[in-house]
């Protein structure tokens, strides 16, 4: 994890730990499992703020690509989730051939399995 991101995140996670209690346990157990590196030495291909991920789901077979973002830049219809998702949060650290599970909207566990992480940049 960047350096730089690991507290702007731990401070957004707590922040919704009473509203979004399972994202922010997820988003703090990433940040403090997470190796920190500076942004010039961060290994390519991890999952980062601003990162493309292209992720499938196993069980369908649908692949999908979104661009990890912070909560006021999400957008959905434009391929940006936010970290304070629990597919965004999950996402952290991955690389690609990773796998997360994830629950959907219904309570079901999905694996989704990175494929490709390109860096991004941030919205404007």
């Amino acid at each position: 994890m960047i350096d730089s991101e690991a507290e702007c995140l731990s401070n957004l996670a707590l922040a919704v730990e009473d509203r979004l209690p399972d994202v922010a346990e997820l988003l703090l157990g990433e940040i403090s499992r997470a190796v920190l590196h500076k942004a010039a030495r961060m290994p390519p291909g991890t999952v980062t703020m601003h990162s493309h991920v292209t992720f499938t789901d196993e069980a369908s077979d649908r692949e999908y690509r979104y661009q990890l973002v912070f909560p006021k830049d999400a957008d959905v219809a434009e391929n940006r989730i936010s970290v304070l998702t629990l597919v965004g949060a999950g996402l952290v650290g991955l690389k690609p051939g990773q796998t997360i599970l994830w629950p959907d909207r219904d309570g079901r566990e999905r694996r989704l399995k990175v494929m490709s992480v390109e860096r991004g940049n941030p919205v404007i």
